[in-house]
């Protein structure tokens, strides 16, 4: 981890040739530009060596919504039960943004919870330095993978509450309605198998028309790289400045999950359960 004394970059270049091992040196220079210039670099390394610099956890969560001026309409946080107890809770939503709705559940709930929140993130986050200590990264698809089931396991038998994004990827638009896609079923396998309540959250928020034109069209072509993940930062710097309400539901006992459904379907449940929220 970067110390305090030393500058925090993140460099687009490094990241890019980590992730494509060999391939990287078919990657032409114009490409490499303009992913820097499309993920915000030189932006996002003046924020984190300036006012995010020597913040670590809930410190940096709160500098970052104040950052990007997020106007948060809190509702249903102060009903939300303790963890007097020993008791720990699985908190899911939904994902219309993909950055800033992370930071701002984040921060909330550091501050509730007295900051025992884990994240489980794509790994690729893990270079946000004051991001770090509140994540497991999570890649299905590299080295790490056989890992997974290992660090999901770590999570839940800890003494923390774990925020989940169940459908992996941020929203899409789809018939005109801006939704997430399938939940994933494992925040209802873990949370029967490790006794956890889950407690649903709707964040309201939406992406410009382009993010979800890009992302229909990586769906049409069937590309296995989701290039629309790309744009997110710069989605994120779309959104400064604009309000969001961000609605906490009451606890779903875990028993709730019984033979009656299989876990996936319990999963898209409890999703309608959020959207269900976000009417209120």
């Amino acid at each position: 981890m970067t110390q305090n004394n030393k500058d925090f970059r993140i460099d687009v270049e490094e990241i890019v040739r980590s992730k494509a091992g060999s391939k990287y040196k078919y990657i032409p220079r114009p490409v490499i530009s303009w992913l820097k210039h499309i993920l915000h670099q030189d932006e996002v390394n003046q924020y984190l060596n300036g006012r995010a610099r020597g913040k670590y956890g809930m410190e940096w969560l709160d500098e970052c919504v104040a950052y990007l001026e997020m106007n948060l309409d809190v509702r249903g946080l102060d009903a939300l039960p303790d963890n007097t107890g020993g008791h720990y809770y699985t908190i899911v939503s939904n994902h219309p943004l993909g950055g800033e709705d992370g930071v701002a559940l984040g921060s909330i709930l550091c501050h509730k919870y007295d900051s025992r929140i884990k994240y489980l993130v794509n790994d690729i986050l893990m270079n946000l330095d004051g991001l770090a200590p509140l994540c497991i990264p999570i890649n299905k698809t590299g080295s790490q993978s056989r890992n997974f089931p290992k660090m999901v396991d770590a999570a839940f038998q800890s003494d923390n509450n774990v925020l989940m994004f169940p459908a992996g990827l941020c929203s899409r638009k789809q018939n005109g309605e801006i939704r997430d896609l399938d939940w994933k079923k494992t925040f209802i396998t873990k949370s029967i198998e490790y006794h956890r309540d889950v407690i649903p959250v709707h964040f309201s928020g939406r992406n410009s028309e382009r993010f979800y034109n890009i992302a229909n069209m990586c769906k049409r072509l069937n590309l296995k790289v989701n290039i629309a993940m790309l744009f997110l930062v710069d989605e994120m710097y779309k959104n400064v400045g604009k309000s969001f309400t961000v609605t906490f539901g009451q606890p779903i006992p875990w028993q709730t999950f019984d033979s009656t459904r299989s876990h996936t379907e319990w999963a898209q449940w409890v999703k309608d359960k959020v959207y269900e929220l976000g009417k209120q």
